[in-house]
């Protein structure tokens, strides 16, 4: 199976299957000398683990996080780590029926045309699961970029259509809200609206956004390795995200170039911008404003509500889901898409070391 690895200097390669043994990935290119222990791992494992509110699938797992290399009283040693979160309470009879038939919304059809086979128990590695080994990687990424400055954050921006007040919303209430809403009023009205979903058997979807501060300038490449195209991918590349907008996104399509342009200028301490409609980003390289990403997630799939589908006999039937199942994928997600985009600049920082010469023969002191 091609396509479980991601980045350039610093490499992430998830493994396993939702009710498999467990869940892990293998992180190359971490520097030594960073402080690191299991428990910094496992506050951003938390922060994603399932049965936390009743908003969320009552599958209870402790998602609890073991390093088991590239560590040495308590630092990363250079070398690769390998990281392992053990499944303890997969029910694989749930899905014994739907083994041969094809969940909308699923890859259950696709998976099974491109390999002729698929692991029908949570959807194996198409389940949202595979997200651990994600977060502990760009954990570690969210952690080096700390030492640099560097901070990243992220929130449910909209849920069922109930979108956050950028005047009502507060940093410090986002894990005060069920749903990681800044803005607590929204988080209560949208709260309101997915109960009503949940009564009707049905699901709901909604927007992350993630803000990078301290980002310096000149992070990324020109052309394919893109810091926005590489964002993009990353982002696109967790199983519920439907579509990624960078800065105005979608918007700069109905504004003109006086109103979507940034313009410049120096305040006495270096130049910046007046506005942020690029999101940070301006020819796949950071201009050293906030990075702003938007995430669009698709209503959970799963779904009590009655559908039409086929079976691999191809006949036409009607299912209704059983199992354990969030209502709402988002909340759960927010800290996925964090670490994603946490990885990205990483590794496009780590590339971009190598960009000018002067900035080398600084380095190695010639």
């Amino acid at each position: 199976m091609a396509g479980s690895s991601f980045g350039n200097i610093f490499r992430m390669s998830t493994w396993g299957e939702s009710h498999g043994k467990g869940i892990g990935v293998v992180v190359d290119g971490c520097p030594a000398g960073l402080l690191l222990d299991e428990a910094r791992i496992q506050a951003y494992l938390d922060r994603r683990k399932p049965g936390q509110t009743k908003y969320s699938t009552p599958r209870k797992e402790e998602d609890t996080v073991e390093i088991l290399s590239g560590i040495f009283e308590g630092k990363t040693t250079g070398t690769p780590i390998s990281m392992a979160v053990y499944n303890k309470t997969q029910r694989s009879g749930d899905y014994s029926a739907i083994s041969e038939c094809y969940r909308p919304g699923h890859a259950d059809y696709t998976f099974d045309q491109k390999y002729g086979f698929r692991d029908y128990r949570g959807g194996g590695r198409s389940s949202g699961r595979e997200t651990i080994g994600r977060v502990a990687a760009g954990a570690v990424a969210e952690e080096v970029l700390k030492e640099l400055g560097i901070n990243l954050y992220a929130y449910t921006k909209s849920i069922c259509g109930i979108t956050i007040d950028e005047n009502k919303a507060l940093r410090e209430n986002i894990l005060k809200s069920p749903l990681f809403m800044p803005d607590l009023e929204a988080s209560e009205k949208a709260e309101e609206a997915l109960l009503n979903r949940m009564k009707e058997q049905n699901s709901a979807g909604g927007i992350i956004e993630c803000i990078v501060t301290g980002m310096p300038a000149g992070i990324g490449e020109p052309v394919f390795e893109k810091l926005d195209a590489n964002i993009a991918k990353a982002v696109m590349s967790i199983g519920a995200v439907k579509g990624v907008e960078i800065g105005a996104g979608f918007a700069a399509a109905a504004s003109s170039g006086s109103g979507n342009n940034d313009s410049f200028y120096n305040d006495g301490n270096g130049i910046i911008k007046k506005t942020n409609n690029a999101g940070g980003i301006l020819g796949g390289i950071s201009d050293g404003s906030d990075i702003i990403v938007r995430a669009a997630i698709k209503p959970t799939p799963s779904i009590s509500f009655p559908q039409h589908t086929v079976n691999k006999a191809g006949e036409n039937i009607d299912i209704e889901i059983k199992g354990r199942h969030d209502p709402v994928i988002v909340p759960r997600a927010v800290v996925v898409v964090e670490t994603m985009v946490a990885a990205v600049i990483l590794d496009l920082l780590m590339v971009s070391m190598t960009s000018r010469l002067d900035l080398i023969k600084k380095f190695f002191n010639y």
